[in-house]
C-alpha cells in the first residue's frame, strides 16, 4: 500500500474525532477561549441542543482581520511559543486544534474586533472549506457560530441523543465552569429563550470561592451543610468545600475537582477523598466537593489528553497524602453540635484537645473515658463522674460553675428513677453547650436534650459507638502498630511486578506491619503480620497493599483493616438500645460526643444527632399563623 500524505480537511476530521464528542465539546472549547482571551461575559446561544446551533459571544480581547485565517489553521496559537511555555501553561487552551476541527465538522463563522480597531471582520467555513475574509459590524470580542454540527459526518451525527440529554450535557459542563469561574457572567439561552443567567461576581471574588455561586449551583442544602477547606503546605494549596458526611449522593454527581482552574477526573485525587471520607460515609454512599488544588504548573502536565480532561502530576504520592491529610483533619472536625461558620466553613464550639489525651486541670475529667465502661453502670459511679464533669456533688445540686466552663445544670433526685430536668442557663450565655442538657429519653433509644436554640435528638448507641472506636483508634495509634512473626513462613506466589514493589517499598511494608522478602523472581517471604489482624486473611492483604503502592504509591488497607476490626469492638462495647439511662448518663454522653472527632456519625456513617429549632417546631404546630 502506497503511503501518502493525508489532506487537511481529513486531518482536521480525524482530529475533530478527538476534541469534537458532541455539542458540549465544542462549547467547551470555544468558552475556554473566550476566557482565554479575558472575557468577562459569555453569552451561549443553542439550538436543539447545541446540534443545529452553537453561538459563543465574549467581550473579550478579540482576534485581528488579518489573523482570521490563521485562528482555524492547524497548530496554530497565541498561547504557546516553546518548549519552556508548555511545560508551565496558564491557559485552558494551549494546543491549537479546537477551531480547525470544529470548523472541519459544521458549517462555521468566526468574527471579532480588536480593542482599538474601528470596525470587525468575519470569516466563514463549510465543511473545512476556507472562505474569504470580510469586513463586519462587530462589537469588542469574538463570536463563533457553529452551525449543523457532523452535517458532513453521518456516521458521528447518528450517535448523539436526544435534544434534552446533549442540553444537559451543555448544561453541566457550564455548571462546572462557573464554580471554577465566579468572576465571569455567563447568559445561556435554548432556542430562542433564556435559560440560565450565572451573574458574575466582579473582579474582589476569590476565584472558586464563591459561596453564591456554591448555592446556585449545587443547591441550597449542599451550601448548608458544606465545609469550607482551605490549606496550604509543600508548595501546594487546596481550597474549596467538602459536604459534611450527613450529606451524601448515591452517585459522583457533585463532584469536583480543578487543577490550577482547570477542571480535571484524576483517580489519584478521587482515590484520597474516597479515603478521607472512608470513616465517616455510609456503604455505598458518595461524598459531594468542590475542591481547587493549585500548584506551579511546571509540577503538572496537562498534554496528557485530546480533550485536557486528565493532567499527570509530577509528585503524584505527595499529593495524594496532602488532599488526604488536608481532607481528614477537615472531616475529624465534624464533632456533633458543632456548626461550621459560614464565613469560614470552622466548626463553633472551639477545637477541644485529643479525646484520649490528658486534659488539663481546669477541665478535670472532660475527656477521660473508659473503654470497658462505656458508661458508668452503677449509680455511685455516675454521680462521682457527673461530678467530676460539672464540678458539682452530683446528687445535691451545690450550682455553680462547673470546672469545664459549662453551667451546671439543677440537681436531680439521688434516691428515686425520676430525674428533675436540669435548669436551661440563659439563650445569651456563650458558654451553653452545643448540645444542650438532657431532658429525657425516648424508647430506650433516644436521648432528648434541650438547647436555647430548640431540641437535640441523639441516637445513644451510634452516638456512644463512634466514641469508643475513636478512644480505640487513639490507643492503637500511640501505642504504635506491633508485628507478629510467623511460626512457618509463608511463600506468596506474585506477578513480577508485584514482586518488584513490594523488593523497592519493603521500609514501608515494614512501617504497615509487614516483613516481606523476595524469595524469587515471582515470589515473596512473609514473615510477619500486623498483630492485630494475623487471624484474618493477611496474603489478600498483603496483595491489595501491594496493589494500592503500585498504582497510587502508598496504602492504607492495614489501617482501614484494623480500623474495621476496632469498630466492630466498639460496636459491642457501646451502650444498647432500651438500656435505661440516668441524665447524668445522658449528660456525660453529650458532653463526650462534642469533645469526640466524627462524633457527627457512627462508624457505620449513620448521623449520630439531629438539631430541630424552635422555628421549625413551631411550623409544626402552626404556631404564629
Amino acid at each position: 500500500m502506497t503511503i501518502r500524505q493525508l489532506p487537511d480537511t481529513l486531518i482536521n476530521q480525524i482530529a475533530a474525532g478527538e476534541v469534537v464528542e458532541r455539542p458540549a465539546s465544542v462549547v467547551k472549547e470555544l468558552v475556554e477561549n473566550a476566557l482565554d482571551a479575558g472575557a468577562r461575559r459569555v453569552d451561549i446561544d443553542l439550538e436543539e441542543g447545541g446540534v443545529r446551533l452553537i453561538r459563543i459571544r465574549d467581550d473579550g480581547k478579540g482576534i485581528a482581520a488579518d489573523e482570521l485565517p490563521l485562528a482555524v489553521s492547524r497548530h496554530a496559537t497565541s498561547k504557546i511559543a516553546s518548549l519552556d511555555d508548555l511545560e508551565g501553561v496558564t491557559t485552558l487552551g494551549f494546543r491549537g486544534e479546537a477551531l480547525p476541527s470544529i470548523a472541519s465538522v459544521s458549517r462555521f463563522s468566526l468574527s471579532s474586533r480588536r480593542i482599538g480597531e474601528d470596525r470587525g471582520a468575519v470569516l466563514e467555513i463549510d465543511g473545512g472549506r476556507l472562505g474569504e475574509v470580510a469586513p463586519k459590524p462587530h462589537p469588542q470580542g469574538t463570536t463563533v457560530e457553529v452551525r449543523d454540527l457532523f452535517f458532513n459526518v453521518p456516521a458521528r451525527r447518528k450517535f448523539l441523543k436526544a435534544e434534552r440529554t446533549e442540553l444537559g450535557h451543555i448544561e453541566e459542563w457550564l455548571r462546572q465552569l462557573a464554580l471554577a469561574r465566579p468572576d465571569v457572567e455567563l447568559r445561556v439561552s435554548h432556542n430562542g429563550k433564556p435559560t440560565r443567567r450565572w451573574k458574575g461576581e466582579g473582579d474582589q471574588i476569590d476565584l472558586g470561592l464563591s459561596d453564591v455561586r456554591i448555592g446556585e449551583a449545587l443547591g441550597e442544602e449542599f451550601a448548608r451543610n458544606a465545609l469550607r477547606v482551605d490549606h496550604s503546605g509543600a508548595g501546594l494549596r487546596l481550597h474549596g468545600w467538602i459536604a459534611q458526611p450527613s450529606y451524601n449522593r448515591a452517585s459522583a454527581d457533585q463532584q469536583y475537582l480543578y487543577v490550577n482552574g482547570r477542571a480535571v477526573r484524576d483517580r489519584s485525587i478521587a482515590h484520597a477523598v474516597k479515603q478521607a471520607y472512608s470513616d465517616v460515609l455510609f456503604h455505598g454512599r458518595q461524598p459531594a466537593y468542590v475542591l481547587f488544588l493549585e500548584l506551579d504548573p511546571r509540577r503538572v502536565d496537562v498534554n496528557v489528553h485530546p480533550a485536557k480532561h486528565e493532567v499527570r502530576f509530577r509528585d503524584a504520592r505527595l499529593i495524594h497524602d496532602f488532599v488526604y491529610r488536608t481532607l481528614n483533619d477537615a472531616l475529624a472536625q465534624t464533632r456533633a453540635g458543632a456548626l461550621p461558620s459560614a464565613q469560614t466553613g470552622e466548626f463553633g464550639g472551639g477545637h477541644p484537645p485529643d479525646p484520649g489525651a490528658a486534659a488539663p486541670p481546669s477541665q478535670a475529667g472532660m475527656y477521660q473515658y473508659r473503654p470497658t465502661a462505656p458508661l458508668a453502670l452503677r449509680v455511685q459511679e455516675t454521680q462521682a463522674g457527673y461530678a467530676a464533669l460539672y464540678g458539682g456533688n452530683g446528687g445535691g445540686g451545690s450550682g455553680g460553675a462547673p470546672a469545664g466552663g459549662y453551667p451546671a445544670p439543677a440537681s436531680y433526685s439521688g434516691g428515686g428513677s425520676a430525674y428533675a430536668a436540669p435548669a436551661l442557663p440563659h439563650s445569651d450565655d456563650e458558654t451553653l453547650p452545643p448540645l444542650g442538657y438532657a431532658i429525657a429519653q425516648l424508647h430506650g433509644i433516644y436521648v432528648l436534650a434541650e438547647t436555647a436554640e430548640g431540641l437535640i435528638v441523639v441516637d445513644m448507641h451510634a452516638a456512644h459507638e463512634r466514641i469508643g472506636y475513636e478512644k480505640l483508634k487513639f490507643a492503637h495509634d500511640h501505642e504504635g502498630l506491633r508485628t507478629q512473626p510467623l511460626l512457618v513462613p509463608a511463600t506468596l506466589a506474585v506477578s513480577e511486578r508485584e514482586a518488584e514493589v513490594a523488593e523497592r517499598e519493603e521500609a514501608t511494608l515494614i512501617a504497615l506491619g509487614f516483613e516481606v522478602t523476595r524469595a524469587g523472581p515471582q515470589s515473596l517471604a512473609l514473615r510477619a503480620v500486623p498483630a492485630l489482624l494475623a487471624h484474618g486473611d493477611v496474603e489478600a492483604l498483603l496483595r491489595d497493599v501491594l496493589a494500592d503502592l503500585r498504582e497510587h504509591g502508598e496504602s492504607r488497607r492495614v489501617g482501614a483493616a484494623r480500623d474495621e476490626l476496632l469498630a466492630t469492638m466498639a460496636c459491642h462495647g457501646a451502650v444498647r438500645a432500651n438500656r435505661r439511662l440516668t441524665l447524668p448518663e445522658m449528660n456525660a454522653l453529650l458532653r463526650e460526643m462534642e469533645a469526640t472527632e466524627r462524633s457527627g456519625q457512627c462508624n457505620h456513617g449513620r448521623p449520630t444527632w439531629a438539631r430541630f429549632t424552635l422555628s421549625e417546631i413551631d411550623r409544626w404546630f402552626l404556631r404564629g399563623r
